[in-house]
């Protein structure tokens, strides 16, 4: 870790040092606009088009022209530029140098003529970086990442800037706070955290775009998610005509595992289509060792345990969606995906040994675990997009529907011995068995048009949810026995029914502000069929958000905001069931758990477009705190539960700059340092935590002779607290290498993943009766061999990106 932490360090000052030395172009606030024709001087859609540096022709930014083949960059910096217009199939088109200094400009339309000697050469003219910070969001660009092919979804959150994955305990931060809100394409995942991090733990990267960390969201937004959200966009051809690609991978930690995946574009006429499939095959393990004393009228019993378990799992995903050009201005669209998840453990065992306080032997028990389940999930969207004129006004609706099916079972198979092995006591056989069942429906309307001098938004969303859930636990005696004091049904209802209203404009030349206020019905009721119990919530919130940014100077730019959020339960922690890991440890769910409430202030200092500075602040009241062990002393039982804390203040600063130390070598590094302070009556005591931590991320990436580029990456997580746990440091160091081939249509990528094994889970938590330390360990070194190919016409547009109604709604739902 030493070693690893020096490096980390020097890569940051190395860094550091080069951008005291670079020069940057000046940002300004000129619109620049133009149109594509083609040879029969028509408009030609969705082209590609770069705004270049004069001087040096690199990449300032890129886009793709609209349906109507024109394209518009905001916000150009001041200084000299050209455009290059290029089509595959088509002669590149360069327009002649201009100067921009403040004043829009429109420039001439571009004609695009067919490239008579050459259909199949395609030139890169810039790579994005791995990640690019831009004022309301920082951008992490995965399929631009060698160290990145072949790994998972969570394995690429760990590297994103100011995200820490507690692999021990399954959950995501943001900044150092819960309550984060994932979403993939736009679409919320709304599962359980245990399940969200099976799920992103089962998706291929190679399936993935880019991921978007949007910290402090408008009230356009959804109101939860305290932390802000993650939006994972999966790849999608954004070519003219009939293409696709296909990518392979293997890996090897310990154990094997393979992935491999197909999309296929095609657009013809006003129809624009595509598919996509793919399959995960894994096999890995968990280690835990975990050490707690248990004190007790004045005795102490000390539990050493040490738990190993095989882990297998399979996951299929299909999607496909079709979008219909109606009109120039009206576009319909459908779109419908799936996922089939099936894991086990078919090898668990617990060995524990029961120590007196003077570590003499009371007893040994071994526990036999198997665990297992699946999750089956359908997803369908009908979206219409309606744009009124060319002036922004514009309405979209959308239609959801969402259904979770799937089951979770366990058996547990406890033998006793005595100190000297012989054995002790009959054998305890318990297994559960819970299905559970998620629907989900959406109706979505957003509407947009230009008001005054400013942009006018507005929208409406209802959603109704409902889970079942039916947990039954089994005792063996002679035959399999029905317990009642350890099952339960729970079924839980939530209607939530919204309005927004968002104004944009300018104050001066220089300020422009952002308003928006939200207002959200809630009525929710958790049904514990089982125990007659009933908790019916019905409540009404307002979230207003205040957006402010000053233009200082040609070098600086300053931004201001404000919101206030809502995280509600998690279905599974409202359910008051017991998940059994071993006769003396299990999870316990909390039906009077209560919604936290965020408010978030945000300070960010943009200097010179490329160093990006972000302070912020947020007060949590009644924190959703997850994972928090307690102690049942008198039976030496510790389970883990869910509860609300009183207060939860935050300050985080995360700086992030890109570097171009040369040609062939550019740095991104980013840094967050987060104080988090809990102050809480918790147990019938006072519970205060002070806790600073910081977070880096660095990455290298060489571009080498020959078609060959490698990168260097790590990312460092300093002591931090997580629930009640001190969590010791932990990091990694990555290093890949990649080849184009086949003219550049086909890409190998080999990677080492964690080279010296420093990722791993090892904490501490001590308070009132609770004396308890973990240490996880899991397949985090890995040595990844991935292979892509693009086939087909590469002119072909995809069907479009969008966000669809229940971006909000698929984070919570499910098992435990």
């Amino acid at each position: 870790m030493k070693f690893f932490t020096n490096l980390t360090v020097a890569l940051l000052l190395s860094g550091s040092f080069v951008l005291a030395q670079t020069n940057q172009n000046l940002p300004g606030k000129a619109k620049l606009s133009g149109a594509i024709l083609d040879e029969k001087s028509q408009p030609f859609p969705f082209v590609n088009v770069l705004l270049l540096h004069a001087k040096d022709s690199v990449l300032v930014k890129g886009l793709a022209a609209d349906e109507n083949g024109k394209y518009v960059f905001d916000q150009v910096a001041n200084g000299k530029y050209l455009v290059l217009v290029s089509m595959v199939g088509y002669q590149k088109n360069y327009s002649e140098p201009f100067t921009v200094k403040d004043a829009p400009i429109a420039l001439p339309a571009s004609q695009l003529t067919t490239d008579t000697q050459s259909l199949n050469e395609v030139t890169v003219v810039a790579k994005k970086p791995f990640i690019e910070q831009e004022i309301d969001r920082t951008v992490v660009n995965v399929e631009n990442s060698i160290v990145s092919a072949g790994a998972t979804a969570l394995e690429i959150l760990e590297r994103a800037p100011g995200v820490t994955v507690d692999q021990q305990n399954e959950q995501l931060k943001l900044r150092g706070k819960e309550g984060v809100i994932v979403q993939i394409d736009g679409k919320q995942t709304f599962l359980s955290q245990q399940e969200l991090i099976t799920l992103l733990r089962n998706t291929p990267s190679d399936n993935i775009e880019k991921i978007e960390l949007i910290t402090n969201p408008s009230a356009k937004y959804d109101a939860a998610g305290n932390s802000g959200i993650i939006n994972i966009k999966m790849k999608r051809n954004k070519n003219y005509g009939t293409n696709g690609n296909i990518n392979l991978g293997l890996a090897h930690a310990k154990y094997g595992r393979g992935n491999a995946s197909v999309t296929v574009n095609h657009r013809a006429g006003k129809l624009s289509s595509f598919v996509s499939a793919g399959t995960f095959l894994n096999k890995g393990f968990n280690n835990n060792d975990i050490y707690r004393k248990i004190p007790f009228e004045g005795k102490v019993t000390i539990f050493d345990q040490r738990t190993e378990r095989i882990n297998k799992s399979q996951y299929h995903n299909i999607r496909a969606g079709v979008d219909y050009f109606a009109t120039e201005k009206t576009t319909v669209g459908v779109l419908v995906s799936g996922f089939y998840n099936d894991w086990s453990n078919p090898f668990g065992q617990t060995n524990t040994r029961i120590l007196n306080e003077d570590l003499s032997l009371q007893r040994t028990f071994r526990t036999d675990v198997f665990n297992g389940g699946t999750m089956h999930n359908i997803s369908s969207n009908l979206n219409l997009k309606h744009q009124f004129d060319d002036n922004g006004k514009e309405l979209t609706f959308d239609i959801d529907y969402v259904n979770y099916t799937g089951t979770k079972k366990s058996i547990l198979d406890t033998r006793y011995f005595a100190p000297d092995g012989t054995p002790d006591g009959n054998p305890e056989n318990v297994r559960n068995n819970m299905p559970s069942n998620i629907n989900i429906g959406v109706a979505k309307l957003d509407y947009t048009q230009k008001l005054w001098k400013g942009k006018f938004e507005t929208g409406l969303k209802s959603s109704v949810v409902a889970s079942d859930n039916d947990m039954v636990f089994e005792t063996k005696i002679d035959d399999w026995v029905l317990d009642p004091t350890r099952s339960n049904q729970f079924k839980y209802t939530e209607n939530v029914n919204a309005a927004y209203l968002n104004y944009s404009g300018n104050i001066s030349k220089k300020v422009k502000y952002q308003l928006g206020l939200r207002g959200e019905h809630t009525h929710s009721i958790g049904n514990s069929v089982t125990l007659n119990q009933k908790r019916d919530r019905n409540y009404v919130n307002l979230f207003p958000s205040v957006f402010l940014s000053n233009q200082l100077d040609t070098n600086n730019v300053i931004n201001i905001s404000y919101s206030r959020r809502i995280d509600r339960p998690n279905y599974q922690s409202l359910n008051p069931f017991e998940f059994y890991l071993d006769p003396y440890t299990f999870q316990r769910g909390n039906p009077n758990l209560k919604p936290q409430y965020t408010n978030s202030f945000q300070l960010v200092h943009v200097y010179k477009n490329f160093l990006n500075t972000t302070l912020a602040y947020s007060r949590i009241k009644d924190m959703i705190a997850d994972e928090l062990p307690q102690q049942i002393a008198s039976e030496n039982k510790t389970f883990v539960t869910s509860d609300n804390l009183d207060n939860q203040d935050n300050v985080s600063l995360t700086v992030s700059f890109p570097i171009k130390i040369a040609k062939w070598w550019n740095v991104q590094t980013n840094f967050t340092g987060v104080y988090n302070h809990y102050n809480s009556i918790y147990l019938e005591e006072k519970l205060e935590i002070k806790q600073a931590s910081w977070n880096m991320y660095a990455s290298n990436q060489f571009t080498l002779p020959k078609g060959f580029s490698a990168e260097i990456s790590g990312w460092y997580n300093s002591r931090a607290f997580y629930g009640l746990y001190a969590a010791k440091p932990m990091g990694m160091l990555n290093a890949g290498l990649q080849k184009n081939i086949m003219n550049k249509k086909g890409t190998i990528r080999l990677n080492v993943n964690d080279i010296f094994w420093t990722n791993r889970f090892r904490g501490k938590a001590v308070y009132k009766d609770i004396d308890f330390s973990v240490r996880s360990q899991w397949p985090s070194r890995q040595f990844r061999l991935t292979f892509t190919y693009n086939f087909g016409n590469q002119n072909v547009k995809g069907a479009r990106q969008r966000n669809t109604g229940s971006d909000d709604l698929q984070k919570r739902a499910g098992g435990n």
